[in-house]
């Protein structure tokens, strides 16, 4: 019997501990938080952060692993890299897998070979953070303070002007794990960003599947709760962003990863490719991808990082109008009432609520406050956009 060590079991992380258990294999579960729920569908757990690479290597000698994953989780991906370059197991190179984690290494990669790339630069201290946010708003409406490796769009800020940069630079090196905060050109978008998942095989892009991003501008505008498929604008402008990630991911060689893909589009139709996520997303995007398409990420994810033969996976597109939608809180206080109104209920295809009456929520800010997931079905791409952007209408947390 294989032996796979997934590392993290959150409530996204699920879906791929309860096939790899189906299909046979011999599950392990690993990280510091033994209340999480995934650890229950694994055969043993271990009590080791996803992010200490050494003693993550260790723990997977010992265990004589046959792979490793980290399945809808960025700071577990370069422990995952880094295991599998030392033990010679199914994976990707270390440092691409770095790159693409790191946004200040990302910016880096996309500057150097000739993408189009947002101006930026990465700080460790407030103040030359701040000397390089004034001149950004010199040249710029806006700028986006962002952690250089988390991940839930966790501790990003939009600022037009320096009078909370104290604050919203220490809330994003609170949330970065190496204590570093980028800060970058904030680009006017055409359209809504287009946010997705793929799969690396062999050095390409094996397959793709993208969609709109949805947010609830009361809570952060940069945190998505949903993402609906197919993509709002033309097929061209995905088929342009599919040639970009498949050059990246030749010129990174990466062997076999889910990935999580993230567009914007700007005023001229120019795509910038904002993150890739070396790991499959979460907000049960590759759950709607299978209603969506048919095709099974999580259980490519899964194979592949056994060593199984992924090269049957081919590009398909989406069939009918799928979406996700993340319960979360508009107020922080007390749950009073979870409503799901009449009118959305037949769309609604599968629901996961984690919440009770009497709990402490807090505002949505990022996807640690995720507190329920849906994915629904429309019959009509327009009013689907349209009930995605005004859910908090028809599903909403009461609070008091």
């Amino acid at each position: 019997m294989k032996k796979i060590l997934m590392l993290g079991a959150s409530h996204f992380q699920i879906p791929a501990i309860k096939y790899a258990k189906e299909a046979g294999y011999y599950v392990i579960t690993a990280d510091y938080k033994p209340d999480n729920p995934g650890h229950e569908f694994s055969d043993e757990y271990h009590n080791v952060s996803t992010i200490r690479e050494e003693e993550i290597l260790n723990l997977s000698s010992d265990l004589n692993i046959d792979g490793i994953l980290s399945y809808a989780s960025d700071p577990g991906a370069p422990t995952a890299a880094y295991v599998s370059e030392k033990m010679g197991l199914p994976g990707n190179p270390y440092q691409s897998v770095l790159t693409l984690q790191r946004k200040n290494l990302f910016r880096k990669f996309l500057k150097e070979n000739n993408f189009n790339v947002p101006e930026s630069a990465s700080f460790k201290e407030e103040g030359t953070a701040k000397n390089y946010a004034e001149y950004l708003l010199d040249s710029y409406q806006y700028l986006i303070v962002k952690p250089i490796d988390s991940s839930g769009s966790k501790g990003v800020s939009k600022l037009s002007n320096l009078d909370n940069f104290k604050t919203k630079f220490h809330k994003a090196k609170d949330f970065s794990i190496l204590g570093e905060v980028i800060l970058e050109q904030f680009i006017n978008k055409k359209s809504y960003q287009m946010d997705g998942d793929g799969f690396a095989w062999d050095g390409s892009l094996a397959f793709s599947c993208f969609g709109t991003q949805h947010n609830d501008f009361k809570c952060n505008p940069h945190v998505p709760v949903g993402i609906s498929f197919p993509y709002i604008e033309s097929k061209n402008i995905q088929e342009r962003a599919r040639k970009q990630v498949d050059r990246m991911m030749g010129l990174l060689d990466m062997k076999v990863s889910g990935l999580n893909i993230e567009f914007i589009i700007d005023q001229n139709k120019n795509i910038y490719v904002l993150e890739i996520g070396p790991r499959s997303g979460g907000n049960l995007i590759p759950e709607v991808i299978r209603y969506a398409t048919g095709v099974d990420l999580i259980r490519y994810s899964v194979e592949g990082a056994l060593g199984e033969d992924c090269s049957d996976l081919e590009q398909i597109e989406t069939d009918g109008f799928y979406s996700s939608y993340i319960l979360h809180a508009r107020k922080t206080g007390i749950v009073s009432q979870v409503v799901i109104k009449d009118e959305i209920k037949p769309h609604i295809v599968e629901q996961n609520i984690l919440v009770v009456k009497g709990d402490k929520v807090d505002q949505f800010d990022g996807s640690h406050h995720t507190l329920g997931t849906f994915i629904l079905k429309f019959n009509d791409h327009q009013k689907m956009i349209n009930k995605l952007d005004n859910m908090h209408k028809y599903i909403t947390v009461k609070t008091s």
